[in-house]
């Protein structure tokens, strides 16, 4: 009886103590983490950017620049055609080229070309004037007169003889091939004379009209080559 007691005793002891101890705090439950979070970027890397090579020139040394290119040259234009070289002697005499004759006749026809078919471009009506063959063509030569009019004439029309036109005005036949020589006559421009000798170096001819004969000066006729001489 009397344990009994004790243990009640003991019971009821042990009850109080643990009624006049504090309640303890509720547990604090930390906060789980969360079961999927975000995933991070892994942080990058910068791409290693190759440089460019700069070449630069070595000191002293003039920059390289691109050959230019030489524009191909304009084309060269045709050249002209050759002017044929006169003649220097006749092709159907072989006299020299050019030469001097005179009028045949009282009439002679200029052509405009080496034949009858050619129309008639000049009569000439003075015997014995001086004209130029610069041209032979069969029986046909191309002269030139003192205006300086070239065509065709009948070799048949033209003589050998040799004679001059007075040029230039008014000229004195003298005596002698001297300027202070007596006169024999004056002669008016465009007086046909016969031309009887004239040294090649001389300035002087010796001439005849009618009856008069004398010297003029080689350039107060036209009728000569220069340097021609005549004997």
């Amino acid at each position: 009886m009397v344990a009994r007691l004790m243990f009640l005793v003991a019971l009821l002891s042990s009850g109080l103590a643990a009624a006049q101890q504090p309640s303890a705090a509720p547990p604090s439950v930390a906060a789980q983490a969360p079961a999927k979070t975000a995933a991070q970027p892994a942080p990058r890397t910068p791409a290693r950017r190759e440089a460019t090579p700069v070449i630069r020139p070595k000191p002293g040394t003039p920059p390289k620049r691109p050959a230019l290119r030489s524009a191909a040259p304009p084309p060269e234009p045709d050249p002209a055609p050759e002017k044929p070289a006169e003649p220097t002697k006749g092709s159907v005499t072989g006299q020299p080229l050019p030469r001097f004759a005179a009028l045949r006749a009282d009439e002679v026809y200029m052509r405009v070309g080496p034949g009858k078919r050619y129309p008639i471009e000049w009569v000439y009506k003075r015997r014995d004037l001086p004209v130029q063959i610069e041209r032979e063509f069969e029986d046909w030569r191309l002269v030139r007169d003192q205006e300086n009019t070239k065509g065709w004439m009948h070799q048949a029309t033209l003589a050998p003889r040799r004679t001059g036109v007075v040029v230039g005005g008014e000229h004195v036949l003298r005596g002698d091939a001297r300027d202070d020589a007596a006169p024999v006559a004056r002669l008016k421009s465009g007086v046909i004379v016969r031309l009887r000798s004239c040294e090649a170096t001389s300035d002087w001819c010796q001439a005849q009209i009618q009856d008069y004969r004398g010297w003029v000066r080689r350039s107060e006729v036209w009728g000569l080559l220069p340097g021609e001489g005549i004997q």
